[in-house]
């Protein structure tokens, strides 16, 4: 599957997303390597804290808000072992991708069934310029679709190890 994404790159003919492109939507101080939720709820709440700790969102409430919304249109809980919550709000500025791991699994009400491992937040504005945000979605299914991608996500201890897996050097 190709995700193509941007208006401006439609009109000369599309411009591919590839893993190195979904790099940059990942900051350090967004990755969580060991979430202590136990619960989806508590699990969205503290990825929800990264965003307004790093002034990336202001208001927490308007996020959560959003995001448990979206929660109740269906389990954003994709199978093996991935969730991945996203929306658009008013208190984003721009996309953004907060990541937690749960070694332990968190019951997400994924459509397997399974607990969730891997929780990828996705926030965008209401409107970005570039229309980034469904491209971001797709590319990141894709990667996370990948058996060996999710293996090797899950074993990664650090934030550049988990960067080296999203970007396909891993």
């Amino acid at each position: 599957m190709e995700v193509v994404w941007g208006n401006k790159d439609l009109e000369e003919g599309g411009k591919s997303m590839d893993s190195k492109d979904l790099v940059d939507f990942f900051n350090e101080s967004l990755f969580v390597a060991n979430l202590k939720s136990t619960t989806k709820e508590d699990a969205l709440s503290e990825l929800a804290d990264l965003f307004v700790e790093k002034k990336i969102v202001r208001k927490k409430d308007i996020m959560l808000e959003m995001l448990t919304k979206r929660e109740t249109l269906g389990s954003t809980g994709i199978g093996h072992g991935v969730a991945i919550p996203h929306g658009r709000t008013t208190a984003a500025l721009d996309v953004q991708i907060a990541f937690g791991k749960a070694p332990k699994g968190i019951d997400f009400d994924s459509i397997d069934g399974k607990p969730v491992h891997l929780i990828f937040v996705v926030i965008a504005p209401p409107q970005d310029e570039n229309n980034r945000y469904l491209p971001v979605l797709g590319k990141l299914v894709e990667v996370v679709n990948e058996t060996t991608s999710r293996k090797k996500l899950l074993d990664a201890k650090t934030f550049q190890d988990f960067i080296k897996v999203i970007g396909g050097e891993a």
